[in-house]
């Protein structure tokens, strides 16, 4: 092929290329957006965004970024154009007028792993009826005689684990007794079992694939979530199969002292419903407690008299 024959077979793609991406700027220019930068086609500036920082300080590429654009800029995360917003005032705005002027929603590839039935990515009606269900198995009774013992047990179970003087990581400790509590609650899985700890190591494989790039590509964090998930998946409907079998068996009846329990003893979800819930559950409890505990412990350091209260009540 001579280099005029190339020329013109490559000429419409350029042109395609050249009047999408007119079309983009004129889009953003209508909308008004506020500055900043939408980095590499599709991945965007993920990869910067997920670089790992410390977790009292808000990231090299935050801080970057508000001094180049302001606490309010454009960008391309996860696949997706997104506004970045680091002022309290607009924030605490949305977050008061969640449901009314702002609708909660994820980026399709994190969608994607967590599941469609996922309370994380329903909005609306569905989303409601999710959460009325958590919301009915968490009442106030079942808290004080099941949650708050198993609580302390799965403490008790941690600090027992800690030798004298020895060094440890917070937050892989609030890691642990999360995840334990959590499966304990949800599916009454025992801490230290064979199958607990092989849920445990699918879980954090997971658990790197949705704060990672949305590559689906062989190798890749997210390819290796969604085998993780799968396998997460069949695990919690083997569990629901041996509960059901066992209920026609007439062997026993469905206990509802756990969430699957319960689901399947008080609700019309579908399986596949089911198993979102579950899953998503065990993905907003586990990670939002862990860090919760573990910053709470790092802060600690700086308030004696809180030190020191803890150790007059023990």
């Amino acid at each position: 092929m001579s280099h005029s024959e190339l020329v013109i077979f490559l000429l419409p793609s350029i042109l395609s290329l050249l009047l999408l991406f007119i079309l983009v700027q004129r889009k953003q220019a209508r909308f008004n957006l506020p500055p900043g930068n939408m980095g590499w086609p599709f991945l965007g500036e993920t990869i910067g965004y997920l670089k790992p920082y410390s977790a009292t300080s808000i990231g090299e590429f935050m801080e970057q970024h508000i001094l180049r654009y302001g606490k309010i800029y454009k960008s391309n995360l996860f696949g997706e154009p997104t506004i970045v917003s680091a002022d309290a005032g607009l924030n605490r705005f949305i977050l008061q007028n969640e449901g009314r002027l702002f609708e909660c929603s994820y980026p399709k590839s994190i969608g994607g792993i967590l599941g469609k039935w996922s309370m994380l990515v329903l909005v609306g009606d569905m989303h409601r009826d999710m959460r009325i269900i958590s919301l009915n198995f968490l009442s106030h009774a079942r808290l004080r005689t099941h949650l708050l013992k198993e609580v302390e047990k799965q403490t008790l179970l941690v600090l027992s684990s800690w030798k004298e003087n020895c060094t440890f990581s917070a937050q892989d400790e609030a890691k642990k007794f999360t995840f334990n509590l959590m499966a304990k609650h949800i599916m009454s899985l025992d801490p230290g079992k064979p199958e607990t700890e092989q849920l445990k190591k699918e879980y954090v494989t997971f658990m790197k694939g949705v704060v990672s790039a949305p590559l689906n590509l062989p190798g890749t964090p997210y390819r290796k979530a969604l085998k993780s998930r799968s396998i997460i998946l069949k695990f919690i409907e083997q569990k629901m199969e041996e509960r059901i079998a066992k209920t026609k068996g007439g062997v026993e009846n469905l206990e509802d002292d756990d969430l699957l329990g319960w689901v399947l003893k008080h609700s019309n979800l579908s399986t596949e419903q089911i198993l979102d819930l579950i899953l998503s559950l065990l993905f907003a409890g586990h990670e939002t407690s862990s860090v919760s505990i573990a910053l709470a412990i790092y802060f600690l350091q700086a308030c004696p008299g809180a030190i020191q209260q803890l150790k007059v009540s023990n």
